[in-house]
């Protein structure tokens, strides 16, 4: 367990450093912030019914008044950030509450030994054209906050990350753009039989850093109907950011779970480390709008890699209904949503900048045991609604009050300092067939070191499979000219309405040279 320890913090002189830089700081208490601390906290949460944070805003601010574009007008005033004066390398602004930001969250800073929390102050914002500012509350809370560092330049303060919105937060690495999310935890998440459930952070508190800090140090309390749970970052900015996440989990009493919501089902699907993403249309599509742009989307790809030695690629989709699918395993090695494609040719999108957000890979520390990885794909018609989760889900879910312990670390990354896959996927193409309207035809690209120095008199091998309410019955691999790429190209008849899930890889012999693709062809 690590904590924060800072060496300029002793008796009184340290408290006045610690009051002087904030004038929202309130009463300092003596308190060891660390895992612990915050996991006590969740527990003590747990053995009672869940109670929303969620408190009644003046009008003005709720959704229904306050639209989108009018809560962007209200920013946080860039002097007023936290540790703005400090030399800090982090500095912290505030979200105003209001729009679809109900539930303040308490914020507290910390130091070692001493913490205190961080009051709601008005005068911390320009509310643009608005002229309610008087008529705000005291006692409003904030509804979250972003991380700024010197993340692209030296001396100039770049965004980092934000958290804001139940357990969502983003993080940027090195010349990117916001993308995909991730979130602290999932429940019953693309379940059909019942609603999903959104935990929510309700408390954070944010490490002090020191001038030579390289790392930013937090903790989150998070709350639901069914549990609560203590979280621990640690974030290194770089060409790819990464954050160490350490976590406790405890589910509250069924009986109790019933009580808070009497139309409560018990936890069916419990998601771990969560990423939610944006998939509208690409290349691998089955279906095609009328849109300028030839793809649209943060993520195009879901990446799995199994202790077994097996790398599956799932592409992603829009599907015309919900598309829940697991892959089992025993040793998670790790799985991320994939931005593979960087090239801005392919997405003509000069205002969105796909090609510029981040792919996220989460790597378990520790064995996570025996559990599936989750993908949710959602119809949309729209690119500002997120419709793609991945998440892990352990086999057993803990009894009540019994923690759950899990670690794991983030990259944040466009893989322009690390590879994630080699001999990997690098396209894939899905079409009909004019002469057979069952008929589905697939190309799927592979490159990669293992492919470099096959000659075509002597090709790898295709193995492909698919479910039983399909039949492949033509396959092909092919070298396309001029090119490192190998193809595989697929024709798949369908016997049903239902999803055929396909596979294919390439072989030399019986070894496996390249990452498996999979894919479920939905549209009929």
């Amino acid at each position: 367990m690590r904590q924060r320890r800072f060496g300029w913090l002793n008796l009184g002189v340290g408290l006045v450093l610690l009051s002087s830089a904030f004038p929202a700081l309130g009463i300092i208490r003596q308190a060891d912030v660390n895992l612990d601390y915050v996991a006590q906290a969740a527990l003590e949460r747990a053995r009672k019914p869940f109670h929303s944070p969620r408190v009644d805003l003046p009008p003005f601010l709720k959704a229904d008044q306050l639209n989108y574009d009018a809560y962007r007008e209200i920013r946080f005033r860039r002097d007023r950030a936290l540790w703005s004066n400090t030399g800090s390398p982090y500095l912290v602004e505030f979200f105003h509450p209001g729009y679809l930001y109900e539930e303040p969250v308490r914020v507290n800073e910390f130091v070692a030994g001493h913490v205190q929390d961080i009051r709601f102050v008005s005068d911390f914002f320009d509310y643009g054209g608005h002229k309610f500012k008087q008529q705000i509350p005291a006692n409003t809370g904030y509804a979250g906050f972003r991380v700024l560092s010197a993340l692209n330049e030296p001396g100039r303060m770049d965004e980092l990350g934000a958290f804001l919105g139940a357990s969502y937060y983003r993080l940027l690495g090195k010349g990117q753009r916001y993308g995909q999310s991730a979130r602290g935890l999932a429940l019953d998440c693309g379940e059909s039989d019942r609603g999903e459930e959104f935990p929510i952070f309700t408390d954070w508190w944010l490490g002090k850093p020191e001038t030579s800090d390289e790392a930013l140090h937090l903790f989150g309390l998070l709350d639901s109907v069914s549990c609560a749970g203590a979280f621990e970052f640690h974030i290194r900015p770089g060409e790819t950011t990464i954050a160490d996440v350490d976590a406790v989990l405890y589910f509250r009493e069924r009986p109790r779970v019933r009580e808070a919501d009497p139309n409560r089902l018990p936890t069916e699907t419990l998601g771990m480390a969560p990423l939610t993403s944006m998939f509208w249309f690409g290349p691998a599509s089955e279906a095609r709008f009328n849109d300028y742009r030839p793809a649209v989307h943060d993520s195009d790809g879901l990446l799995m890699s199994f202790g077994t030695g097996e790398v599956l690629w799932r592409p992603l989709d829009d599907p015309p209904r919900l598309v829940h699918q697991r892959f089992m395993t025993t040793n998670l090695l790790g799985f991320g949503l994939l931005q593979r494609n960087r090239d801005l040719n392919a997405y003509q999108d000069i205002f969105n900048c796909y090609h510029q957000v981040p792919s996220v890979w989460v790597q378990p520390r520790g064995n996570w045991g025996e559990g599936t990885v989750n993908l949710v794909e959602l119809n949309t018609r729209y690119e500002g609604l997120d419709n793609i989760v991945a998440f892990w889900s352990p086999k057993e879910i803990p009894q009540p009050l019994h923690p759950l312990r899990f670690s794991y670390t983030e990259f944040w990354t466009r893989e322009n300092d690390r590879t994630l896959s080699t001999n990997r996927v690098v396209n894939t193409m899905i079409g009909g067939d004019v002469g057979t309207p069952s008929r589905r035809q697939i190309a799927v690209d592979f490159q990669g070191p293992a492919l470099n120095g096959i000659t075509e008199e002597d090709p790898p091998q295709a193995v492909s499979s698919c479910s039983e309410n399909g039949a492949i019955v033509d396959s092909q691999v092919i070298k396309v000219p001029g090119t490192p790429i190998w193809r595989i190209m697929l024709k798949v008849d369908r016997k049903d309405e239902n999803p055929i899930d396909v596979r294919c890889t390439l072989t030399r012999g019986s070894k496996p040279i390249t990452e498996t693709w999979t894919d479920s062809l939905n549209q009929p």
